[in-house]
C-alpha cells in the first residue's frame, strides 16, 4: 500500500515536470514573439492592412552638349479600380468607357475583377485623368505617373532610343544608361479592414520616389541637325536606300552627331516609317505571321546603322593600308609606280578603276588618285603576317565599346585562309566587312597622332540641381601608330582634298584631309554601291572628322561626286559653328577640271 502511494507521488510529480515545462516553453515562445519578433510580426499585420500602389520616379533626362534637353516626360496618370470599394459598378463601366475610350467588354473585365487592385490603362493624358478623378467615383484611384517624351520626334532616334510601357528603356542611350536615368520608385500605402476597404480617415502613408539622374551627352542638336538635312538631301536626289553620317572628335572619341536616315518617331516608335511590301493573299497568312513580319520590320527600323551593320569599306580603307605600310617601312613618299590600269595577281587580274591606267606616279599621286594597283603592290609589301599585325594594332579586330548597344564585329577572312588574292581585295577595301563607327573610329585615331580612342556620347551624369553625380571615363590606348606616320596621312590625304578624288569636298580657306570610297555589295550581279567619303579638318591638326556612307544610290555612285560633296556642305556649316576659324592667308588653288579620278569598285 506503501509502496503504491510512493508510487503514485512520483507519477503526479513527473507529470506535474512535464506539464510546468511545457508551459515554461510556451512562456519562452511568448516572450519570444512578443519581444524579440514583435517588430517583424507587427509588420507582417500592417501588411496585411495596407494596399500599396507605385509612385513612379521620373526618368532622368537626356541633354545635349548645348544645354538642350532631348529626352524628358510628360505627366500622365494611371486608372486603377478596387474591386471591394465599388459601389455603383456600372456607373464606374460607363464613365471609364466613356472617358478613356476603351471597349466596354475590356472595361467591365477590369471592373469586375476581384484582385486587391485592377489596373485599367496606364499613360492616359493627364487632363483625362483629372476629369476622371473629378467624377469622384468610388474604388476608382487616378495615380500620376510619366510618360517619356521626346520633344524633337526623329532627331537622333537610333541613337537616343526609346522606353516601353514601364518607362524602361528598349534600344539606345536609354537602355546603355537605364541605372542612371531610372530612379527610384516611391509608394502610397493605405490602410484597409478585413475585407480590403479603406479605413475612412486613416489617411495614407507615402514613400516619396527619388527621381533619376541626367545623362549629358556630346550630340549636338544643331550638328545633328545640319546633318540630318544634308543626309534627306542626298538620299532623295539619289533615291537611295539609306543614308548615314558620323561627326566626331577625332581627338577624344566624342559623337557630335550621328545619323541613320530615315530616322522614326520617338514618340511613336511602334509605327513603320515606311508601309510593308504588299502582301500576296490575306488569307495565305496568320496573324501570327503577320505579327512576326511587322516585329521584324520594326526591328529593321529601330536599327543603327553606323554600328549595328557592317559594309566594305571600299577605297577608305586605303587610309588603314597606307599608314601600316608607313609604319612597317615598305614604303616611301618618294616611291615610284606604275598603273597599266590592271595588276595581275596569280591568275587574276584586278583592275584599278581607271581601265586605261594611271601610267606613272609616286605614292603621293597614289592615293590622290585613289590607285588599286598601288595599294595592290603596298598589300604584297607587307604580307599577310604584317597586315593582320597592324589589324590587331590598331583595333580593327574588336569592338570600338562604343556607349550603345549591339556593336557588330569587324567580318574578316582568316589569316590561315589569306592567299595573295584576297591579300591584293583586302588592301583596298573589299572582301571584308567592317563598321561604319568603326572605321571612323581607326582613321580618327590614324591622324590625331597615334591614340586608339573610345566613340562615345555619354560625357557626365548630373542630379536635376545641377550638381555633378558622376563623370564617364573610357579608355585611350596610345601609340597605335607613331605621330611621324600621322603626320604623314595628314598630309597626303589633305591633298586628296586639295588635288585629287576628294576634291569636291574642298572649302575655300580650310585645309581638309580625307579619302573617297565606292563599293559593291554582295551580291555583285544586284549592281548596287556604297558611296562614301571621310573627311577631317583642319588637316594638320584635325578637331572634327565626319564619314557619309549613301546605300545603294541610283544613277551616278561615285563617292567622290555624290558623297564628297554630302561632307563638304556639313563642313560649311559646322567648322565655323565650332570656332573652327578660316586661314585667309592660305593660297587659293585653282580648281582644276573633273579628270575622272573617282572610285570604283575592282572587277575580281
Amino acid at each position: 500500500m506503501i509502496r503504491n502511494k510512493t508510487y503514485n507521488r512520483k507519477k503526479i510529480l513527473i507529470i506535474f515536470t512535464a506539464v510546468t515545462m511545457v508551459l515554461a516553453l510556451l512562456a519562452g515562445r511568448l516572450v519570444y514573439l512578443m519581444v524579440f519578433c514583435s517588430e517583424y510580426y507587427g509588420k507582417k499585420a500592417e501588411d496585411l492592412h495596407e494596399r500599396e500602389r507605385d509612385i513612379k520616379a521620373a526618368r532622368g533626362k537626356i541633354i545635349d552638349a548645348t544645354g538642350t534637353v532631348l529626352a524628358t516626360n510628360r505627366t500622365v496618370c494611371t486608372i486603377s479600380v478596387i474591386h471591394s470599394q465599388i459601389k455603383e459598378p456600372e456607373r464606374v463601366i460607363q464613365t471609364l468607357v466613356k472617358e478613356l475610350g476603351m471597349e466596354e467588354e475590356t472595361v467591365r473585365k477590369r471592373v469586375e475583377k476581384v484582385s486587391s487592385i485592377e489596373r485599367v490603362k496606364s499613360n492616359v493624358d493627364k487632363e483625362v485623368g483629372d476629369k476622371i478623378r473629378d467624377y469622384r467615383l468610388e474604388g476608382v484611384k487616378v495615380d500620376e505617373d510619366y510618360k517619356r517624351y521626346y520633344p524633337y520626334d526623329t532627331l537622333a532616334s537610333k541613337v537616343l532610343g526609346f522606353t516601353g510601357g514601364d518607362n524602361q528603356g528598349i534600344i539606345g542611350l536609354e537602355v546603355i544608361y537605364e541605372d542612371y536615368l531610372k530612379g527610384t520608385n516611391g509608394k502610397i500605402l493605405t490602410l484597409t479592414d478585413a475585407r480590403g476597404v479603406e479605413i475612412e480617415n486613416a489617411g495614407e502613408r507615402r514613400q516619396e520616389p527619388v527621381d533619376g539622374n541626367n545623362l549629358h551627352v556630346s550630340l549636338d542638336y544643331n550638328i545633328q541637325m545640319y546633318c540630318e538635312q544634308a543626309a534627306k538631301k542626298v538620299l532623295e536626289a539619289k533615291s537611295a536606300d539609306s543614308v548615314s553620317v558620323i561627326v566626331m572628335n577625332p581627338q577624344n572619341g566624342e559623337i557630335m552627331a550621328m545619323v541613320n536616315v530615315p530616322e522614326f518617331n520617338l514618340n511613336d516608335p511602334f509605327t513603320l516609317v515606311t508601309a510593308p511590301e504588299k502582301k500576296t493573299e490575306e488569307s495565305q497568312e496568320t496573324a501570327a505571321s503577320a505579327r512576326d513580319n511587322k516585329q521584324d520590320l520594326l526591328n529593321q527600323m529601330w536599327r543603327n546603322q553606323c554600328m549595328n551593320d557592317t559594309y566594305e569599306p571600299g577605297s577608305v580603307f586605303k587610309i588603314i593600308t597606307a599608314a601600316s605600310a608607313f609604319e612597317e617601312g615598305v614604303v616611301s613618299l618618294s616611291d615610284n609606280f606604275f598603273c597599266p590600269g590592271y595588276k595581275m595577281v596569280e591568275d587574276r587580274r584586278i583592275h584599278c578603276h581607271k581601265r586605261t591606267g594611271h601610267g606613272a606616279e609616286d605614292f603621293t599621286q597614289g592615293i590622290m588618285n585613289s590607285c588599286n594597283p598601288v595599294f595592290i603592290e603596298l598589300g604584297m609589301r607587307l604580307g599577310t603576317d604584317n597586315f593582320y599585325k597592324y589589324f590587331k594594332q590598331f583595333g580593327l579586330l574588336e569592338r570600338t565599346g562604343i556607349d550603345l548597344p549591339g556593336e557588330a564585329m569587324t567580318i574578316m577572312h582568316n589569316k590561315k585562309n589569306v592567299g595573295p588574292v584576297e591579300l591584293a581585295t583586302v588592301s583596298f577595301g573589299q572582301s571584308f566587312q567592317i563598321t561604319p563607327i568603326q572605321l571612323a573610329t581607326t582613321v580618327s585615331s590614324l591622324v590625331n597622332g597615334g591614340n586608339r580612342i573610345t566613340p562615345h556620347f555619354g560625357v557626365s551624369v548630373k542630379n536635376d540641381q545641377g550638381e555633378l553625380v558622376e563623370t564617364l571615363q573610357y579608355p585611350v590606348r596610345e601609340n597605335i601608330v607613331s605621330s611621324e606616320t600621322s603626320k604623314v596621312l595628314r598630309t597626303v590625304l589633305e591633298k586628296v582634298v586639295s588635288e585629287g578624288s576628294g576634291k569636291r569636298a574642298k572649302i575655300e580657306g580650310f585645309s581638309i584631309g580625307g579619302k573617297t570610297a565606292t563599293s559593291q555589295t554582295l551580291p555583285r550581279s544586284a549592281n548596287k554601291y556604297i558611296s562614301s567619303f571621310l573627311g577631317f579638318a583642319p588637316a594638320e591638326n584635325p578637331q572634327v572628322l565626319a564619314l557619309t556612307i549613301i546605300n545603294n544610290p541610283q544613277g551616278i555612285y561615285y563617292g567622290g561626286t555624290i558623297a564628297a560633296p554630302v561632307v563638304q556642305e556639313i563642313f560649311s556649316n559646322i567648322l565655323p559653328y565650332l570656332g573652327i576659324e578660316k586661314d585667309e592667308t592660305a593660297v587659293k588653288q585653282e580648281e582644276s577640271e573633273d579628270s575622272g579620278q573617282e572610285d570604283a569598285p575592282a572587277a575580281e
